[in-house]
């Protein structure tokens, strides 16, 4: 099974053209982070934001809060949890929001490049916890 990417994609790249210089630059970094990390997830604008598969959806960025940009992670739309010692956070990067989910803010302005490595090994481990798509 090879690299499967949405057919979306392009409303993704769309999205983060329409954004301002300093936020379209750190989304887009985080962007290429997620994609490169494992070679089956996809990615699509969902909850009117970039949001990424595997399976289930599993991440989306959060660019309207208080915060710059954050990257929620969840588990799909079935209720589940996932313990949290099971994800490795060496830098601390992690915020859990309850049993299933847990969000990476971005504070400043080029803090994404700063982070790839961490939140690629994140991300790594998340998916294994993501559940498979059910068929419609």
């Amino acid at each position: 099974m090879g690299n499967r990417k949405s057919p979306s994609a392009g409303s993704v790249a769309d999205y983060i053209a329409g954004l301002p210089v300093p936020l379209r630059e750190d989304v887009e970094a985080l962007r290429c982070a997620i994609l490169a990390s494992v070679d089956s997830i996809g990615e699509e604008i969902k909850w009117n934001a970039p949001s990424f598969y595997s399976g289930e959806h599993f991440a989306t960025m959060r660019l309207n809060g208080k915060v710059p940009l954050q990257l929620i992670l969840h588990l799909g739309v079935k209720k589940s949890a996932i313990a949290r010692d099971s994800i490795e956070d060496p830098e601390g990067l992690l915020q859990w929001l309850g049993p299933d989910r847990a969000c990476i803010s971005f504070l400043s302005r080029g803090s994404v490049a700063a982070r790839v490595a961490a939140v690629q090994h994140i991300v790594r481990q998340w998916v294994r916890h993501v559940p498979a798509r059910v068929a419609d």
